[in-house]
């Protein structure tokens, strides 16, 4: 079986139609079933589409860069 070569605009469009699927009630699976890709090739593309691939609009910086917010200590009540 021939491997297929997505360009970036058809991977995105991919992403976003897993999403609708999902949203409509189907489940992750069966919607990446759905789009003809393995889940394996659906993880790897969410993963650098959402967090390693930079975009200009956002100064080269990735869409959903990993932060860690400290949390607030609980006041405590004595």
């Amino acid at each position: 079986m021939a491997k297929k070569t997505y360009k970036p605009e058809e991977i995105v469009s991919k992403l976003r139609q897993v999403d609708v699927l999902h949203i409509q009630g189907m489940t992750i699976a069966d919607a990446i079933r759905q789009i003809s890709v393995s889940e394996v090739t659906y993880y790897r593309w969410r993963k650098h589409y959402n967090t390693v691939r930079p975009h200009s609009a956002l100064g080269y910086r990735p869409p959903a860069p990993e932060t860690i917010i400290p949390l607030q200590p609980r006041p405590s009540m004595h």
